[in-house]
């Protein structure tokens, strides 16, 4: 149908091109074609470095359990994450507590 992207607003599958810009017509978005190569997210850990599925990381603060009297101790090694967005960064699988997701400021990458 087209050669362009859909919409990343509204995500409409009928944009068309007007000069050097993309338009919507359905939400009036305008973007340029460059702009969709530097809206990547970049996930970083505590010390800047960054994060990709399947790495280990390894938690640098206790955190509470919401709903438990349950502890992440400092240095828990967590195996295999996976990067999703939201406000919790990283879904992950701790060992003892199970099924969790974190916020990267509080992980190193090892």
């Amino acid at each position: 149908m087209s050669e362009f992207p859909p919409c990343p607003k509204c995500q409409s599958p009928y944009v068309y091109e007007d000069g050097s810009l993309l338009i919507c017509p359905e939400c009036a978005h305008e973007w340029s074609p460059s702009e969709e190569a530097e809206n990547v997210k970049v996930t970083r850990d505590a010390n800047g470095t960054e994060l990709k599925d399947g790495d280990t990381v390894t938690v640098i603060k206790d955190l509470k359990i919401k709903g438990s009297s349950s502890v992440v101790k400092v240095g828990t090694k967590v195996k295999n994450i996976r990067l999703v967005d939201g406000d919790h960064d990283i879904d992950c699988k701790i060992p003892g507590i199970g099924q969790m997701g974190l916020k990267s400021e509080f992980v190193k990458k090892v």
